[in-house]
């Protein structure tokens, strides 16, 4: 199995939940902190913890923290560090994921960088533990954006990476439920038929959806009825109204 290695460039994680979180999880992965003079108490016992790693943290004003921070919504606090490894599935893995009934969620072409990062925070709020990106061109990344609307969330997700996804949910669905998305084309969630496999949640492109060989790779295909006075959600927003339905079969 590869591992795509930490790039040299480094990802911004801004706000102090965020920050807490990732000095939690894998502080080695940290490099440089900056923070004002409102944070200068909440992060002491990290200003410690990176002088003992003889790694730079400093107070700025805030000109300096916005430049730093990339952006005006940085909580007080900023730390650069490498970005989350993205292996590639690991199908024999995945089996014994689903032996735990533990879900998956899988992202094809969704493209906005925050629209990520609120899929990540929803999903750590609902306990799942591993997130796939496809190869499509459209598919965003980890980024400052992400991290930054996560909310600490990526921090608790193991995040993958599937080359064929089409061929790839036809090897899952041995052992799990694959259950795509589309727009006014699948079945309400009501009359999805139960299963005992646990559920891997395809969702597709923000502008285009889930392509024909991708939904017809899925065990099922499901869609989101509404009043029909807009005509769809935003991915977030529906990945939220479909992990909880989902995930509560099981």
């Amino acid at each position: 199995m590869q591992e795509q290695r930490p790039q040299d460039k480094l990802v911004r994680i801004a706000g102090l939940p965020s920050v807490i979180e990732v000095f939690k999880s894998s502080a080695d992965r940290i490099e440089r902190m900056y923070f004002d003079g409102a944070t200068k108490v909440d992060v002491q016992e990290y200003c410690v913890y990176l002088a003992r790693r003889r790694k730079v943290y400093r107070q700025v004003g805030a000109d300096e923290m916005q430049r730093v921070a990339g952006t005006a919504m940085h909580g007080g606090v900023v730390v650069l560090v490498h970005p989350r490894p993205i292996r590639d599935l690991d199908l024999a893995k995945a089996s014994g994921w689903a032996s735990a009934k533990k879900p998956l969620l899988i992202l094809d072409g969704v493209g906005n960088p925050q629209n990520i990062g609120a899929i990540a925070r929803t999903a750590a709020f609902f306990g799942v533990e591993h997130m796939a990106f496809s190869s499509h061109p459209g598919q965003a990344g980890l980024s400052d954006a992400s991290y930054r609307v996560a909310k600490g969330a990526l921090e608790h997700i193991e995040i993958h990476r599937i080359a064929n996804l089409a061929e790839t949910l036809r090897r899952l669905s041995l052992f799990y439920h694959v259950v795509g998305t589309a727009l006014g084309t699948g079945k309400d969630l009501k009359d999805l038929e139960k299963s005992t496999k646990p559920v891997a949640l395809v969702l597709g492109n923000e502008e285009e959806g889930l392509a024909p060989d991708t939904l017809a790779a899925c065990s099922a295909v499901v869609s989101l009825s509404g009043s029909a006075k807009v005509q769809s959600l935003n991915v977030s927003a529906a990945t939220a109204i479909l992990v909880h339905a989902l995930l509560a079969r099981h």
